[in-house]
């Protein structure tokens, strides 16, 4: 065997080791992540209940749930681009020109499902453009999606002149998305919990997703095992903006309305609840699963917050500081890892 085809080998061997140990590292920390998650989530549903009569309603958990589901398919795109070292700030202006795009269609005269196609569709060459500035011009994903963010925000006033476009036109067989439900059970949530499933299942078991960990974990030693990083890179970015397409679709069917300023702030809450379920901001860590709990968590507060009658600018102060504490847990156990 030649040095060159011993040195290829050394490196195969390193790249699993360290893959099996990461993997090890990643479940025992996703469990402990989860685990406190539920518990703490628990816990302020029990202090709640006895805080307000109203927490604990049908109608105050159809609202949560309602809510975060809605963005928890945004979150399940965002968590993946945190896993493979990725971040997008543009999710919530992309959510926002899907609805534009849908709802100025719908009102030039094509049906709804053709509209919403093209309005995923749209979203996807954002995040097509986005991963091209990134894969090929070499540009991080934070610079190019804060650009991406105020660009198309920009595209949703141009296209709406500023106006929100009323749309309770819509049949009720598309509106049905986002206001109808099956067995008493909203189909907003339905189609959150297939999308959930579908992804968290390919996080889990697909070859081709382990090679998201695998980039984000140490991109150098991925590309010696022949794996083709910026391709892998691209096509999530991609993934990430189409279903912040998809939400916006719901979005407007849930409303029958689409506002330009839709969405602005949106990107908070999606990467706060990934990175509090886990998802590593230096990449190569996180589950869907612990993401839905993040989303979950930011829900029972915000409810709680408006339920307690707590200032709306307090209420985003507190997110924030949520926000910060996650950060700086996710960098604290990172350095101890490292």
């Amino acid at each position: 065997m030649s040095p060159r085809e011993s040195g290829e080998v050394l490196v195969h061997a390193e790249i699993k080791v360290a893959s099996a140990a990461r993997r090890i590292n990643f479940a025992q920390l996703a469990s402990m992540r989860e685990a406190g998650l539920i518990v703490i989530i628990l816990a302020l549903c029990i202090a709640m209940s006895l805080a307000s009569p109203h927490f604990l309603t049908w109608g105050n958990f159809r609202a949560m749930l309602m809510s975060f589901s809605i963005e928890g398919i945004v979150v399940v795109g965002m968590t993946i681009l945190l896993i493979v070292g990725g971040i997008d700030l543009s999710v919530g202006s992309v959510v926002c020109f899907s609805m534009v795009v849908s709802g100025a269609l719908f009102l030039a005269g094509l049906d709804p499902w053709t509209a919403s196609l093209i309005g995923i569709g749209v979203s996807a060459l954002i995040g097509a453009a986005m991963g091209f500035f990134v894969t090929v011009i070499g540009l991080n994903h934070f610079i190019t999606s804060l650009a991406a963010m105020v660009i198309v925000r920009g595209m949703c006033l141009v296209v709406t002149k500023g106006t929100p476009l009323s749309l309770f036109t819509l049949p009720p067989a598309f509106k049905a998305i986002g206001q109808g439900s099956f067995n008493n059970i909203p189909y907003v949530i339905l189609i959150f919990v297939v999308v959930v499933a579908i992804f968290d299942f390919l996080l889990r078991r697909a070859t081709a997703f382990r090679k998201v960990f695998y980039t984000g974990s140490n991109e150098k030693a991925a590309q010696f095992s022949g794996i083709r990083t910026n391709q892998v890179k691209f096509w999530v970015t991609v993934l990430c903006s189409t279903l912040a397409g998809l939400a916006g679709v719901i979005y407007m069917a849930r409303f029958g309305a689409a506002t330009p300023t839709f969405g602005a702030g949106m990107e908070l809450n999606i990467i706060a609840a990934a990175v509090i379920g886990g998802a590593s901001l230096n990449g190569g860590s996180g589950t869907i699963f612990g993401a839905i709990l993040g989303m979950a968590l930011l829900s029972v507060v915000t409810s709680s917050l408006i339920l307690l009658d707590i200032s709306v600018y307090w209420q985003d102060m507190i997110k924030g500081c949520i926000l910060l504490a996650a950060v700086s847990i996710d960098h604290f156990l990172h350095r101890k890892k490292s």
